[in-house]
């Protein structure tokens, strides 16, 4: 891959084939995270009692629907609360349930 002349940019840069790799199919102008300027703060409501407050405050992309959440040997699943106005911030992720991290 090419280098960029002002690596602050954070755009990837089309280069050569290289072993049946086509970069430039890549988009040259896209930022890679173009969209950390919306990046949206959300908290974590319902699960259990033991989850550190430390877990329930994220920041995320607002394309994001679900978060999965580490959580003694299992993940906590929260989805995006509907019910609430699209413009209130933090957007709330309520519980929907566990799931375990298979051995």
């Amino acid at each position: 891959m090419t280098e960029s002349s002002d690596s602050a940019t954070g755009v990837r840069t089309a280069g050569r084939i290289v072993n049946d790799d086509d970069r430039s199919a890549w988009s040259a102008g896209t930022p890679i995270g173009g969209d950390a300027a919306s990046i949206i703060d959300v908290v974590l409501e319902g699960g259990p009692n033991n989850l550190p407050a430390e877990q329930r405050s994220h920041r995320i992309s607002p394309a994001e629907h679900k978060i999965k959440v580490s959580h003694y040997g299992g993940y906590e699943h929260f989805e995006r609360d509907s019910l609430r106005v699209a413009d209130e911030l933090p957007v709330v992720f309520r519980w929907t349930g566990r799931t375990r991290i298979a051995e």
